[in-house]
């Protein structure tokens, strides 16, 4: 008779950090989570955090000097980092923030008058 497999043989856990390799599939991932964040700072945060577990956050937290523990905080889900926690993170990452200008849609009375 064949041995019914466990629930946790069955499944592993899924972990985005697994599946970031690349500086490319960072740039990706980070792009793609820019796009759909809207405002939302505790997403962007945890997207953060994804890429600082994929890359190591010991060493992430020896070149920004904070500490592991502060960094799996601030990056969690719940966690509120500073700006300047962001700014040091994604430093630390080989990462910058870069201003892009997005497509808005006109509002009710925009439209440009002829002159």
């Amino acid at each position: 008779m064949a041995r019914k497999p466990k629930a946790q043989e069955a499944f592993s856990r899924y972990d985005t950090a697994d599946y970031l390799k690349t500086e490319e599939d960072v740039a990706a991932y980070l792009e793609a989570v820019m796009d759909e964040a809207g405002d939302d700072a505790a997403f962007v945060a945890q997207a953060l955090g994804t890429v600082a577990r994929a890359r190591g956050m010991a060493q992430l937290a020896k070149d920004t000097g904070l500490t592991r523990e502060g960094l799996y905080k601030a990056l969690s889900a719940d966690g509120n980092p500073s700006f300047g926690t962001v700014l040091k993170v994604m430093k630390a990452l080989g990462l910058r923030l870069e201003p892009r200008r997005i497509a808005r849609r006109p509002t009710r009375g925009s439209k440009r008058r002829a002159t």
